[in-house]
């Protein structure tokens, strides 16, 4: 390869070049693109019949879902109240695009704002118990925007180690300094947050952690927070629609609503869509609307969207019962995969890890679950320890016992093929 002096434009042949042979950084191929050449894992795992990412799904996302021609029990989705094929919201979605269009053709700084998104965002407001709200594009942006307007270069702020990639990606973008506290571990949190000499901290949090589907320690957190002066934001981007009084998260579930300043999420999960949210007081939602790069700068959430999440929201609220039979889902798998002997870690919510240990028999297990017609995902280092890799179970408010009895059937038997636990007697 070509070799420049630092801090120079002087440039210095190799000996290939110098021999006429081709060099990528001059006359072919970016030498940007050699971690792109040299990564072969995804063929390597597509070659053994391992690879278990991009799925293609040929049907709605429901209980069961379509794949290859081949009927799947979903176990693996987000839509945790089970509403994402509800003929309501598809039918609210539908009228939306015909009075509005598929598209806003633009940001909601400038000239994409309808006013669909402020009846959303005062919906969101009074469901969440907080002065107003602001709704973005995705959950992603949400936290890409909130974050980084919020902690500027004299501020720090803290978040938990197994906090979701766009929190991590939030604190990044962010002027201040970040700080990484050990899971749901709020003495190793006042540690840190006691050695800090910062004008601002803020404390970010997951409601329900993704992999884990452990709740966050919210009310020792407020405590720490309360006495270190520091900001709180919960995303609750697995927790609306699961936890709280009517759905409405984790604050309302702790009965912390006033104590928690920030609150966020997304639509694409509980909530049938795709978006994201953020409450606050007045003032806070004002200074985001006007310094949230990832809202100011992006196409504004589009109608059949909007439509569709107002639609989620009505159902939800209106229609507990279903919270309830989530959670009725829940305990009993929850229960039934400790019975035969799983480790399903700290969950107590919908999403359920069930551990497996090394990676190589993680993926077997996924294929050996896929072959026989179960959807659920493997997650692997680096998502989680090298020696602690899990599937992640999820379920849904629509799930039927029967549906569920026969996945822990065959969960158990590709669990006893494994030696994942003991073979019967």
């Amino acid at each position: 390869m070509s070799q420049t002096l630092e801090g120079t434009d002087e440039f210095h042949p190799s000996p290939s070049e110098l021999n006429g042979e081709p060099s990528e950084g001059i006359f072919g191929r970016s030498p940007l693109f050699q971690k792109c050449d040299r990564f072969t894992k995804a063929d390597e795992l597509r070659h053994v019949g391992l690879y278990p990412y991009f799925r293609t799904i040929e049907s709605p996302q429901d209980t069961e879902v379509i794949i290859n021609g081949h009927k799947m029990l979903m176990l693996g989705s987000n839509s945790y109240m089970g509403l994402t094929n509800d003929p309501r919201i598809k039918d609210a979605a539908i009228k939306a695009v015909e009075k509005y269009g598929s598209g806003c053709a633009g940001s909601r700084f400038l000239n994409g704002t309808l006013d669909i998104h402020i009846e959303l965002e005062e919906q969101i407001a009074d469901y969440l118990d907080k002065e107003a709200a602001l709704v973005f594009t995705t959950g992603f942006q949400t936290n890409l925007g909130v974050i980084s307007a919020l902690v500027g270069r004299e501020d720090n702020v803290f978040i938990d180690r197994t906090d979701h990639a766009s929190i991590v990606d939030g604190a990044r973008l962010g002027f201040g300094k970040t700080f990484k506290f050990m899971h749901n571990d709020v003495d190793d949190l006042d540690r840190l947050l006691s050695n800090s000499s910062a004008k601002g901290k803020m404390i970010v949090v997951d409601g329900i952690y993704s992999m884990e589907g452990d709740i966050v320690r919210l009310p020792e957190i407020v405590k720490v927070a309360q006495k270190h002066r520091a900001a709180i934001f919960v995303d609750d981007a697995h927790s609306l629609g699961v936890l709280g009084r009517i759905g409405n998260g984790t604050a309302d579930h702790f009965n912390l609503t006033d104590e928690v300043d920030v609150i966020g999420g997304t639509f694409s999960k509980s909530l049938a869509s795709i978006g994201g949210y953020v409450a606050a007081d007045r003032a806070i939602i004002e200074y985001l609307k006007h310094h949230a790069r990832a809202l100011i700068f992006s196409a504004s959430m589009a109608p059949a969207c909007v439509a569709a999440t107002q639609k989620a929201l009505e159902i939800i609220i209106a229609e507990p019962e279903r919270r309830e039979m989530l959670w009725k889902n829940t305990s009993y798998m929850l229960k039934e995969l400790k019975r035969l002997g799983l480790d399903t870690g700290d969950s107590e919510t919908p999403i359920i890890p069930v551990v497996i240990g090394e990676m190589e028999k993680c993926f077997a297990f996924w294929r050996a679950l896929h072959d026989a017609g179960i959807f659920v995902n493997p997650v692997v280092a680096p998502a989680t320890p090298a020696n602690r890799c899990l599937i992640r179970l999820s379920v849904m408010a629509t799930h039927t016992e029967e549906q569920l009895s026969r996945a822990l059937s065959i969960i158990e038997q590709v669990a006893r093929r494994l030696g994942v636990i003991g073979a019967e007697a």
